[in-house]
């Protein structure tokens, strides 16, 4: 989740009209368009298994201050607690942040060629891989925390977590589930123009079952097999359905960048940050802010800053902001979190690729879209569609995706194009087994039962 950092106050928002051309500023061209990937791990101390706090010599913190000093990382404060860290002032590069639960979180930079970001991804597991070493600290790449109870699970000392943490019960069963025990895969994507958006948006948003059920990577729950494929999919469906899900809007006519603003306004807010601090207004209306009249803030208007913080507190599985965020994979390991970027750029940056996607989806129904919604957590490639199974829908995406990324045309030092990248995808269709499934078959098999194994044989 993003991390606000206290600066100098940006426009006040007048008129919805600014909001519209907040979105709006981020069309780019296409010589312009960037890859931003987001992986988010799990922390562990691998001599017993056992979740990562903040604090103490071994904690959170001390891994934080590890990168700062062997890594050249500048860290971001909340008060005295070290939330996030940063490149020095002048460098590219992403930021680290800390998810609730103590999820570890690369942003990653804006990127021109996937083979970046895999050099970026192998970097980045080489630091925190390095440091955590020498605090007996790993790191597990899957989407929901395999072993640890909620109550286990320690809670990072950021104030906007404290007041989603209290917000989320009142919306859903499984909202701080979502927060504490899973983990992503993400990419944020460009667009130039409405039109583009609109089409890449409408895209994704249907075939996000599909990248569901590509990555899924967590069956287990307290150290048991709980009867899904994806548990951090089904446990988005609860979590809170004003702000989550397909946004069956985005399929009808007249669907633009007013279309999204209206629907960000009527998707409560959870706070305001002002003067370094979140002031609690979870359920309130951010059209009621922009009139002045927000409960105990009577009188204090909005600025674009807020407008984009309340952008990144809705979670539906495409985000609109001044970007695409592709949100509906598990976590996984170094090959996974490469190959999520290279099977959306291959889709959405080349024509072809777009348009035979674009072909594909524009006759399915909103009930179909929810079935599949529904039906992939626990089935992933089995699930059946029309006449055919979710692998097979899979099969014929990738294979527009490698057309998509070898029209890029972008080679590394070895000629190799960017469809390197999605092996590991290709392998699980022509297997038919995602990542969950040769964990289910090692837990049932030469595990025992023991879901400690998961730790020694799928960490990083």
């Amino acid at each position: 989740m993003s991390t606000r950092v206290a600066g100098a106050e940006s426009p006040l928002v007048r008129s919805k009209d600014d909001l519209v051309a907040w979105i709006a500023a981020g069309e780019k061209p296409r010589h312009q368009w960037r890859i931003g990937t987001e992986h988010e791990k799990f922390v562990f101390y691998t001599e017993n298994r056992t979740p990562v706090p903040y604090g103490g010599d071994r904690g959170i913190r001390a891994l934080m201050e590890g990168m700062v000093a062997c890594c050249r990382w500048v860290p971001i404060m909340e008060g005295d607690h070290i939330i996030a860290l940063r490149r020095p002032e002048g460098e590219i590069g992403g930021t680290i942040s800390l998810e609730p639960g103590g999820q570890f979180e690369l942003s990653g930079a804006p990127l021109e060629t996937l083979h970046e970001t895999a050099a970026e991804t192998e970097a980045h597991l080489y630091e925190v891989l390095r440091v955590g070493e020498r605090l007996g600290i790993g790191f597990l790449g899957v989407g929901f925390s395999p072993k640890w109870t909620l109550a286990e699970t320690p809670r990072m000392p950021k104030e906007r977590y404290g007041v989603m943490t209290r917000y989320m019960p009142q919306v859903g069963s499984r909202g701080l589930d979502m927060m504490y025990r899973t983990a992503t895969i993400q990419v944020n994507l460009d667009f130039a123009t409405e039109s583009d958006m609109v089409q890449k948006l409408r895209v994704s948003l249907a075939l996000q079952p599909i990248a569901t059920a590509l990555f899924a990577s967590s069956p287990f729950t307290e150290g048991k097999p709980n009867g899904f494929k994806s548990m951090r999919s089904e446990v988005w469906r609860d979590t809170d359905p004003g702000r989550t899900g397909l946004l069956p809007f985005v399929f009808e006519p007249g669907m633009g960048y007013e279309a999204y603003v209206d629907y960000a306004l009527n998707v409560p807010m959870y706070f305001v940050y002002r003067d370094g601090r979140y002031i609690d207004v979870a359920g309130r209306s951010f059209k009621d802010f922009m009139a002045g009249r927000l409960p105990g803030l009577e009188g204090v208007f909005p600025t674009l800053d807020d407008w984009s913080d309340h952008l990144t507190t809705l979670f539906p599985e495409v985000r609109l902001k001044r970007f695409l965020e592709m949100r509906g994979a598990d976590g996984g390991r170094w090959g996974r979190i490469v190959a999520l970027s290279a099977f959306w750029v291959g889709l959405l940056y080349d024509d072809t690729a777009l348009a035979g996607a674009w072909d594909l989806v524009n006759d399915w129904t909103r009930e179909e879209r929810d079935a599949l919604r529904h039906d992939v957590p626990r089935l992933a490639l089995e699930t059946r569609f029309r006449n055919r199974t979710v692998r097979d829908v899979a099969a014929e995406l990738l294979t527009l995706s490698r057309i998509g990324l070898r029209n890029r045309c972008r080679k590394d030092q070895l000629g190799q194009d960017e469809s390197v990248y999605l092996a590991p995808l290709q392998d699980a269709v022509a297997r038919g087994k995602t990542c969950a499934d040769e964990l289910l078959d090692r837990y049932n098999g030469r595990w025992g039962g023991n879901i400690d194994l998961l730790f020694k044989e799928f960490s990083f």
